[in-house]
């Protein structure tokens, strides 16, 4: 079917390791005098929670791939940018748990854990030190002993309780004169959930000492309460006291693309670029960025950029072997792909790479070598909604109808956010004279993405059969 080729192609993001994880509350209790609540409908530009009205120039859905929260897939895997919210409790459920889409966290407290700090050994008999017996106030007294037990207690044990504790009776003694204690315990609120408190602890720090990390803190803060603007404008402030702080920019950067908001993110990560040229996360994303605005050879540069500076993962050359096949640079396309199957460390990467040349397959005409791509997605990753929809479209140009039918429907069920197996649904079931499961996954499909043209036509055509009627 003409219209329902709708393959989409995805170019993986950029890896990286990072000590914590943001964690999205499942949800903010409405109650009366609460400050913690957040308005249920946002003004348009003014939420991460709506991020399609945001920005009226974002990118499309049939250009670039989006998550389930309906941000565009960054170049680059960040904490909390992937991690938006599941609508209902059955989609958190069977949402696949990759990073690139947007996952359920269920772990609280595994994250928080460094490497550095757990590498300290506890003794057979008990535990490296017994918190239980501490006398807490005993220790807030010797500064140099209770910012080393607050790091202690606060990282590796994760008990927020008593570090919360230590940290109120150690500012006590240094008559709140000390502003390191008070970023520690707007740490201590934010963790806890209690993000106006926290907002409070960090802005006294600030008026004592101004620090990039109390910045980027209190930044934190204002994105959990969905307040981007107000998190632009602290970074704008910060950037006034610190010229040309790459966090800052990069912070800025990020907040406009989960705005959806590309040409500015990108403006602010040539920014980043000029203070830090060697800065993996805005190179990754800038190239990203210009192979989602039909820009290969460009975004081609960059990916080798960070090859030349010693980034060696299956993402890499995933994203290499993309540019070349687009940049018609057929001799390093496979050995770029044979290259990132090698480094693949799990069934996931794998599975993208398969995915991948499958859509090389489809560019060169070989429609059965794309059919045996998308079923080695599927094998390493059962739930890739995308080889479902694409093999479903392979099925009908065979004339296997109801196995179409099939693989689009499991395909709607694991994303129900993207349009295409929706739109696919429904030109199948017009063909076959289902008028009305056209017309019901026609609507789903304009809900995913509601300028898409060939979707507004059919809804057109069908409702005037029904008037017809």
């Amino acid at each position: 079917i003409q219209a329902a080729w709708s393959l989409k192609t995805r170019a993986l993001t950029e890896m990286v390791y990072v000590d914590e994880i943001d964690m999205d509350q499942e949800g903010i209790a409405e109650m009366i005098l609460d400050e913690n609540a957040v308005a249920q409908v946002a003004r348009p530009g003014t939420s991460l929670k709506l991020p399609g009205t945001s920005q009226g120039g974002g990118p499309s859905p049939a250009v670039r791939p989006v998550t389930q929260s309906g941000r565009p897939i960054t170049g680059f895997v960040r904490p909390s940018t992937q991690g938006g919210r599941p609508s209902t409790m059955e989609q958190a459920i069977r949402t696949p748990r990759t990073a690139l889409t947007a996952r359920p966290i269920t772990s609280a407290s595994g994250g928080y854990i460094r490497p550095g700090t757990a590498s300290m050994l506890t003794n057979p008999d008990g535990p490296f030190i017994n918190l239980s017996r501490l006398n807490l106030s005993k220790y807030a007294q010797k500064p140099k002993l209770a910012k080393a037990l607050f790091e202690y207690i606060f990282h590796h044990e994760n008990d927020i309780k008593n570090a919360l504790d230590l940290a109120a009776l150690a500012t006590e003694h240094a008559q709140f004169k000390d502003w390191w204690w008070k970023v520690q315990i707007g740490k201590c609120y934010y963790r806890l959930g209690l993000y106006r408190e926290a907002e409070k602890q960090f802005k006294s720090a600030l008026k004592q000492q101004d620090m990039v990390d109390t910045f980027l803190y209190l930044a934190k803060v204002y994105l959990r309460l969905d307040q981007p603007v107000t998190a632009l404008n602290l970074f704008k402030q910060g950037l006034e006291r610190f010229p040309g702080e790459v966090t800052l920019l990069c912070g800025i950067a990020r907040i406009y693309e989960e705005m959806n908001n590309i040409s500015s993110a990108a403006e602010y990560y040539k920014d980043v670029l000029k203070q830090d040229n060697t800065h993996v996360e805005a190179i990754a994303c800038i190239g990203s960025n210009h192979f989602y605005s039909d820009q290969p050879e460009i975004a081609l540069r960059f990916y080798r950029r960070l090859l030349q500076m010693g980034v060696y993962n299956c993402q890499l050359f995933n994203n290499l072997g993309l540019c070349c096949f687009y940049a018609q640079q057929y001799d390093m396309t496979l050995s770029s792909f044979e290259r990132a199957l090698f480094l693949a460390e799990n069934e996931e990467e794998t599975a993208d790479v398969w995915y991948n040349l499958g859509h090389v397959a489809v560019g060169i005409g070989d429609l059965n070598l794309a059919y045996q791509c998308f079923k080695l997605t599927l094998v390493n990753n059962n739930d890739y909604a995308e080889a479902y929809n694409n093999l479903a479209v392979l099925e009908m140009r065979k004339g296997h109808t109801e196995q179409a039918r099939a693989l689009l429907q499991t395909a709607s069920s694991l994303a129900p956010h993207m349009y295409e197996p929706h739109f696919n649904i429904a030109i199948l079931s017009e063909k076959v004279g289902d008028l009305q499961r056209s017309y019901t996954a026609a609507q789903k499909s304009e809900e995913a993405f509601p300028g898409h043209v060939d979707t507004q036509q059919l809804l057109k055509q069908l409702k005037e059969h029904f008037a017809m009627l």
